[in-house]
């Protein structure tokens, strides 16, 4: 009886003692997505996202139930199309168009690209000025997927 009370207990407490583990293990790498720094710019307004794992690729969505965020390659925050509060936002659908860019700078210097003079194209009228002007060039959708957007504060 003595050996028997240390082994119904090691088989009661395992598996909570387990999943216990399991769980700090993998809370780590869940948080490694929360909340981003500056990401994108709407109409010259910074925001960043929460990274979520969605994936919307293969969903059949219409194209008309995203809003698009144009991604730079790093070359400097993204831009996107909407924001919350704007008409028609989707509420943090996005459908990502990359960016090749043929003459970054030349985009910046050009007055009738960079319409605000800031040396960042901040709006999608200037992305679209961009690839007018032969820029840069839309090389298509490359990810669909879901986060939410929150302004930066102007402090920040």
């Amino acid at each position: 009886m003595q050996n028997l009370l240390p082994r119904m207990t090691r088989r009661i407490l395992a598996p909570p003692l387990l999943a216990l583990l399991v769980a700090i293990a993998v809370l780590p790498a869940a948080n490694a997505q929360g909340v981003s720094g500056p990401a994108f710019y709407v109409d010259g307004v910074l925001y960043r996202t929460v990274g979520t794992p969605t994936d919307l690729s293969g969903t059949g969505a219409p194209a008309s139930s995203f809003d698009t965020i144009y991604e730079f390659g790093g070359l400097q925050p993204n831009v996107a199309t909407a924001a919350p509060g704007d008409p028609g936002f989707n509420g943090g659908r996005w459908m990502v168009h990359r960016l090749v860019f043929s003459n970054y700078a030349g985009a910046l210097a050009d007055a009738s690209v960079d319409q605000n003079n800031n040396d960042v194209l901040d709006s999608d009228e200037e992305v679209l000025a961009a690839i007018a002007k032969g820029y840069a060039t839309d090389a298509g959708v490359v990810r669909k997927f879901e986060c939410p957007v929150i302004r930066v504060p102007r402090n920040q």
